[in-house]
């Protein structure tokens, strides 16, 4: 794609604001800010759909999730679950599909259609567990254009807009959305090129990580991507993102929202105490 020099003035004010938004990752300097901005502010397409996964039993919170699935526990007085809703729902994603399993009737009865939420919501169920990309076989019909999935364990303040702007750019099938984190060496961690992800390291030896950045549990995916998912239970971490990688067609999407992993009691308490919402 062609591009021409173009000359501008702006007010003072304006372009302090653009001056913040370089950080040498991502916005490499004053004129790549701009043509951001102008990116998002022309862009007429938007995601309409996603799918969050809620179908997992959530062993490591046990006791909790005996009683309860681990989508539903709550987070400052609401379900876990519903303040990916509430984050959909601002960057106007209607289309929701739950994909459930494990005490999947509490999660229904919660959350009905949707429309108490301001949402559409259906249901894909699971008879056995099918790990976190299996489910996406039953939704073949439904997704036929980029769509958002997101794991139903994590909170993630993540601008939407801006990361599909992001992932339209790049002309991948998946991106993922990348977070840091102060130790790593306690997850998988992303190893770059660019904006290109090769690989990740699964619990690095600590001082040995090949960045900060690890896997947030929120992805962008083009339809394609169904084509690289097995059938039966299968993994998007292990079954389909290796591939995509080797091929040049898996990226990552830095940010710098509030995120948090609830897949322990440790980490959960922190979510707890310290979450601020969707803002």
């Amino acid at each position: 794609m062609g591009r021409e020099r173009l000359t501008i003035t702006l007010r003072d004010d304006m372009l302090k604001k653009v001056d913040g938004m370089v950080d040498n990752i991502r916005i490499r300097n004053r004129s790549h800010a701009i043509e951001v901005l102008l990116s998002r502010a022309l862009s007429t397409r938007s995601i309409s759909h996603a799918v969050l996964l809620a179908g997992g039993k959530g062993t490591r919170m046990r006791p909790f999730t005996y009683e309860i699935p681990k989508p539903m526990i709550p987070v400052q007085g609401r379900p876990l679950i519903q303040h990916l809703v509430e984050l959909l729902r601002k960057y106007e994603v209607q289309e929701i599909v739950f994909s459930v399993g494990y005490m999947k009737d509490k999660i229904r009865e919660y959350f009905g259609n949707g429309s108490k939420f301001g949402v559409n919501i259906t249901y894909t169920e699971e008879d056995h567990e099918l790990g976190t990309a299996g489910p996406l076989n039953f939704l073949k019909d439904k997704l036929t254009d980029t769509f958002l999935m997101l794991n139903g364990d994590v909170l993630a303040n993540i601008d939407l807009k801006d990361f599909a702007s992001f992932h339209k750019e790049k002309k991948g099938i998946a991106t993922i959305a990348l977070t840091g984190v102060p130790d790593p060496s306690r997850f998988g961690v992303a190893r770059l090129k660019g904006d290109n992800i090769l690989e990740f390291i699964e619990k690095p030896a600590p001082g040995k990580e090949p960045s900060s950045l690890i896997n947030a549990g929120v992805y962008l995916l083009e339809p394609e991507v169904l084509k690289y998912i097995p059938a039966g239970r299968a993994m998007m971490e292990k079954d389909v993102f290796p591939k995509l990688a080797k091929k040049g067609l898996l990226y990552g999407y830095h940010f710098d929202g509030q995120w948090f992993d609830t897949g322990t009691p440790e980490s959960y308490e922190l979510a707890i105490k310290n979450w601020k919402g969707v803002i």
